[in-house]
């Protein structure tokens, strides 16, 4: 009589993982985690060994981004602690990142065994679920919960513990089969569908609106409704916006999209929201972004719709004047069939005067970018950080991508992107931090990026800070023979935080954010890469060509004056005004 293989805990949680459809894991290999390496080894999954925890997570949270599937970080005890502000990002973004801690014994819980934390606990409040499995035949049990749980409703991140007793202990290969579900092998999560009696008034008020806006977040990329959002404000006429700090939904190129709901990076949003007497937010949360949904952002005359594909979003909407449960895709659906059913009559001129502010800002924006810079109080030589932005994306190709990090660096790369996008430049895709603008992601998104688009250039703009921050990921480039461009936008210091010191400080002089003068250039020569150092504007395009064409992971060190961000000058003032005293 044939016995059952008996498989250690850690080659069950690979194998429970490896049925689900996971593409990639990511760790920084560690003792208490051997037993599920050897799982993946074996059940040939990609595993991308990491200098440190915190890339392994915001390598996992890039690759969920862009490829919309959970994706794996798996490290030990002590890493898990590393791990956390990976974790933090992804909750921000909503990404299905599944965290997988080897953790102390469960044996001896409690009593202060090595490596003992309670990641449980620390994992909670940044993920929709955590727990420790503490029965290895469930193990395959816990692992299709998780999954359920990150891809459902509104994704986001999970965390999985599995004591190392577990993990090395031995159990039957079929643990666990004998109970429901049978087949725990992926399966597409259950959507919304919206209430007809409750869908039926918000498409009459839309179908009778004059000043209409669409508004696209979070649950319109993880549903996969981008193309639907596209379609339905073109053929309506309805002028699209996305929240900032999120996945891009639409190319700036595109006819349908304006630019970012945000008065500070995109002024004439705030002229379309006051003048709007409609705003349809689908997948998106009324937070600080948003003003939570009042006044003076949406206006008290204009009639605020919020459509999300779970109650956990619903939740965060209170300030809608009217709020309904379903999918985005379905919504959609049924708000372009208004023109099909005869139902719609709004013509071109809202859209069109929509069109014609957005030409108005970008004409006025390079005019006062040429002013400036060519202003006699202008340093000799120094560069405008917009122009960095601008001049960067005139090297790059269709099909590549561009990611961006840093303070001041984003919020100008984002401003350059709409201007670039309206005089016709098109991108593969875009990548940024979420919500939490957690500096040093920028590496790690840009080579994920790079491996889930291995045709295309991908080319990062990062602030010097931004790169000391999490500037040693690159190793994974060059280790996974993943070339990259870094571009740093070089000014010297922490110069957003800077800007707002002394706008803020009596003495009108900053403070512990400046730098030494650092050749990040010579840094990637010396790692066998390609470097060059720009000193003058005129200098950036031919050396991103360069920096591409050299085929290595390189880096464009760029000289620049510190700016202001139009973003950060606001907030400064705000956070001025905001006394506590």
């Amino acid at each position: 009589m044939n016995e059952k293989r008996r498989l250690r805990g850690g080659n069950l949680l690979a194998r429970a993982l490896h049925e689900k459809g996971v593409e990639h894991v990511f760790t920084l290999a560690g003792g208490f985690c051997n037993p599920a390496l050897e799982g993946f080894m074996e059940c040939q999954m990609r595993v991308i060994n990491c200098p440190h925890e915190q890339v392994a997570g915001h390598l996992a949270d890039g690759h969920a981004r862009i490829t919309r599937k959970p994706t794996v970080c798996l490290v030990g005890p002590e890493g898990f602690a590393n791990a956390v502000p990976a974790m933090m990002e992804a909750w921000g973004e909503r990404s299905p990142v599944i965290f997988v801690t080897g953790s102390s014994t469960l044996k001896r819980q409690g009593a202060g065994g090595f490596k003992e934390i309670d990641d449980v606990a620390i994992a909670a409040p940044l993920a929709k679920y955590s727990f420790s499995i503490t029965d290895g035949e469930r193990i395959g049990e816990f692992v299709d919960r998780a999954w359920k749980i990150a891809t459902s409703g509104y994704p986001g991140p999970v965390h999985l513990s599995l004591p190392v007793d577990i993990m090395f202990s031995s159990f039957d290969e079929d643990a666990g089969r004998e109970e429901r579900p049978f087949n725990r092998k992926t399966l597409p999560p259950p959507r919304a569908w919206p209430d007809p009696e409750a869908l039926a008034p918000i498409l009459d008020r839309i179908a009778n609106a004059k000043h209409p806006i669409l508004i696209g977040g979070h649950g319109v990329w993880w549903s996969g409704n981008e193309e639907k959002l596209e379609a339905t404000g073109r053929a309506l006429n309805i002028p699209v916006f996305n929240v900032p700090y999120h996945q891009k939904l639409l190319a700036e190129s595109s006819a349908s999209y304006m630019g970012l709901a945000d008065v500070h990076q995109y002024p004439p949003s705030k002229w379309a929201i006051e003048e709007s007497d409609v705003v349809i937010m689908i997948g998106a949360r009324l937070d600080n972004q948003m003003n939570f949904g009042n006044p003076p952002l949406f206006p008290a005359s204009t009639h605020l719709l919020c459509i999300n594909g779970s109650h956990e979003e619903l939740d965060n909407n209170r300030a809608a004047d009217t709020a309904l449960l379903s999918d985005p895709g379905a919504f959609l659906d049924a708000l372009a069939a208004l023109a099909d059913d005869g139902k719609w009559s709004l013509g071109d001129s809202w859209y069109a005067k929509n069109v014609q502010k957005r030409g108005e800002w970008v004409k006025d924006t390079v005019a006062k970018l040429d002013d400036e810079t060519n202003a006699p109080l202008w340093p000799s030589g120094k560069i405008h950080p917009l122009q960095v932005a601008l001049d960067v994306q005139d090297a790059m190709g269709d099909d590549d991508w561009l990611v961006i990090d840093g303070g001041n660096t984003h919020f100008w790369s984002e401003i350059a992107v709409n201007v670039a996008g309206w005089q016709g430049k098109k991108l593969g895709g875009i990548l940024h931090p979420g919500t939490f603008s957690m500096l040093g992601v920028g590496v790690s998104f840009a080579i994920s990026a790079k491996n889930t688009h291995p045709k295309a250039n991908v080319v990062l703009i990062s602030g010097d800070g931004a790169f000391l921050s999490g500037g040693l990921s690159v190793e994974a480039a060059f280790q996974e023979k993943c070339p990259i461009v870094v571009v740093i936008d070089n000014n010297g210091g922490l110069d957003c935080i800077s800007q707002q010191q002394e706008r803020l400080f009596e003495s009108g002089k900053h403070f512990a954010t400046d730098f030494r003068d650092i050749p990040f250039h010579a840094m990637f020569e010396g790692l066998g890469g390609y470097g060059e150092l720009v000193e003058r504007r005129e200098d950036i395009a031919p050396a991103v060509r360069r920096a591409i064409a050299s085929g290595k992971t390189a880096c464009v060190n760029v000289k620049v004056k510190g700016v202001i961000s139009p973003i950060v000058l606001a907030t400064t003032s705000k956070r001025d005004k905001a006394s506590i005293e």
